[in-house]
């Protein structure tokens, strides 16, 4: 069980993930316990999978291994990066007979000097580039709850634009807060975060403590200020938006 978040940005990428994995004997789950989600391959890239950890694991490294053959190197369009990433990851999975719909992944790749995000469909793992239409993605048994809360914070406050890294990172720390405390089971915290920035030799880095810190007490002071707002409805000086201007009548 897991919640992925990834959110393409005015100047980066942020992926998050929250921390806990299941342990399962047949259909009966046993203990959960903390892990790794998001990692960081060649410094240049970041990849957080949904499914088994063990699937996760080989595509991370089957990943590394085709980045450092040069598989990825001189590539025209980010299409065709992404969907490198899918094949690497389906020529593994064949390797053992596994199909589809075991395993989908969110990745961060350098290209043309802008950070890009890709979605890998649990489904069939087919890639998805992610673009400023539709910034945000979300995976994994959290995603009934991270959904709306992201298409919220779309809708309230990036109508005609997309976030910035720093904002990114606010956001991403908000939906998983949201979606641990609500834990729909399998889902625990501490949100693990990590960033590509766009730049033609900018790395990736996971955030640290002291900076996630910083945004989970954002977190607090965003849900304490509205919070506030029952106030003025209670007050009944909430304030009243203008109808707007009727259309003139057609001849």
């Amino acid at each position: 069980m897991t919640a992925l978040i990834g959110l393409l940005c005015s100047d980066g990428v942020v992926i998050g993930a929250d921390s806990s994995a299941t342990m399962t004997a047949g259909n009966m789950r046993t203990i959960e316990q903390r892990v790794k989600k998001v990692f960081i391959v060649v410094e240049r890239m970041i990849i957080a999978g949904t499914g088994s950890v063990g699937m996760c694991q080989r595509f991370t490294n089957a990943v590394q291994r085709a980045f450092e053959e040069k598989k990825f190197s001189s590539l025209k369009f980010a299409t065709d990066y992404a969907k490198n990433l899918s094949a690497t990851g389906k020529i593994d999975f064949q390797h053992t007979g596994c199909g589809d719909g075991k395993f989908g992944a969110l990745v961060a790749f350098p290209h043309d000097n802008n950070a890009q995000l890709c979605e890998l469909a649990g489904t069939d793992f087919q890639p998805e580039l992610k673009t400023p239409d539709m910034w945000f993605v979300s995976m994994g048994s959290g995603q009934p709850i991270t959904d709306p809360f992201l298409g919220l914070m779309k809708r309230v406050f990036y109508k005609n634009s997309v976030p910035t890294l720093k904002e990114g990172i606010f956001l991403t720390t908000w939906a998983l807060t949201h979606v641990i405390e609500l834990n729909p089971g399998g889902v625990n915290g501490p949100p693990q975060i990590a960033v590509l920035p766009n730049g033609l030799n900018e790395k990736a880095r996971i955030i640290g403590d002291e900076e996630l810190a910083e945004h989970q007490n954002s977190v607090e002071g965003a849900e304490a200020h509205m919070a506030l707002y029952r106030e003025i409805l209670q007050s009944g000086n909430a304030p009243k938006q203008e109808a707007p201007p009727a259309e003139a009548p057609k001849a």
